[in-house]
């Protein structure tokens, strides 16, 4: 039996290359989206990626550019297949109080973090219709379900973020496919791990657990999500933030 192909957006970061591990070990062949720019560092990636297991890719496009998105789908499409699960994990911050945030750096989050859920989802949604089948899995923060100071550009867009995961989840229900956001924590990267000492003695002492969360932990959720035993979750917004926020 042939692979379902799994596309990780922004899949070469911290959290991106986790959840392309977790999809790889559940037996997908796994595509992990890369921004032009970064060629050198994507391949470097995907060598260390093939170390272990042939069924890694990468492929390039600039997901806020809705023609770009549609070239790489199209060329995922005729090397590999069409895409069964897709994660919208591409983000970026450019944290500022709203008083000092300029237009730019509020559009760049917007573009980056929002628009290109629509952009690359857009180009996989029939094909997932017409199959009656499809998993997507949008990845939020903890910060779209409660704010954050200094970050009202990221905040919005990942609370968009699930706004757009209950819409969709509603209109693809009766044909296979599952909509569903992941709401992460603040966890163990190489952007967190760079924070002065002060600061992440600050956050961690917030979070019940006492502890950053893992990228592994955030990735099992998602693979979870993914597989085709979880056809009855959908619009689900999970959160992964150690206690940080609860809610009903």
């Amino acid at each position: 039996m042939s692979r379902r192909i799994a596309l990780v957006t922004g899949g070469t970061g911290g959290i991106g290359t986790a959840i392309c591990n977790s999809l790889n070990a559940s037996g997908y062949s796994v595509v992990a989206n890369y921004f032009p720019p970064e060629k050198d560092q994507a391949e470097s990636w995907l060598a260390e990626q093939r170390k272990n297991n042939e069924f890694f890719y990468i492929a390039a496009a600039d997901v806020t550019d809705i023609d770009s998105c549609a070239e790489m789908i199209s060329g995922i499409e005729k090397d590999l297949g069409p895409v069964d699960v897709l994660v919208n994990c591409a983000g970026i911050t450019r944290d500022k109080t709203l008083k000092r945030m300029t237009a730019e750096q509020w559009n760049a989050v917007i573009n980056t973090n929002l628009n290109s859920a629509f952009n690359v989802t857009r180009q996989v949604i029939e094909g997932m219709l017409d199959r009656g089948f499809g998993r997507i899995i949008n990845i939020s923060s903890v910060n779209g379900q409660r704010g954050q100071f200094g970050q009202a550009n990221y905040s919005a867009a990942k609370a968009g973020l699930h706004g757009f995961t209950m819409a969709v989840a509603q209109e693809t229900a009766a044909k296979g496919i599952t909509v569903n956001t992941v709401s992460p924590g603040y966890v163990e990267t190489a952007m967190t791990s760079a924070m002065p000492e002060d600061v992440l003695k600050a956050i961690i002492g917030g979070i019940p657990m006492g502890r950053m969360g893992k990228p592994e932990e955030i990735a099992d959720v998602v693979s979870w999500l993914a597989q085709e035993s979880t056809a009855y979750v959908t619009g689900a917004n999970i959160p992964v933030n150690g206690g940080l926020f609860i809610s009903a």
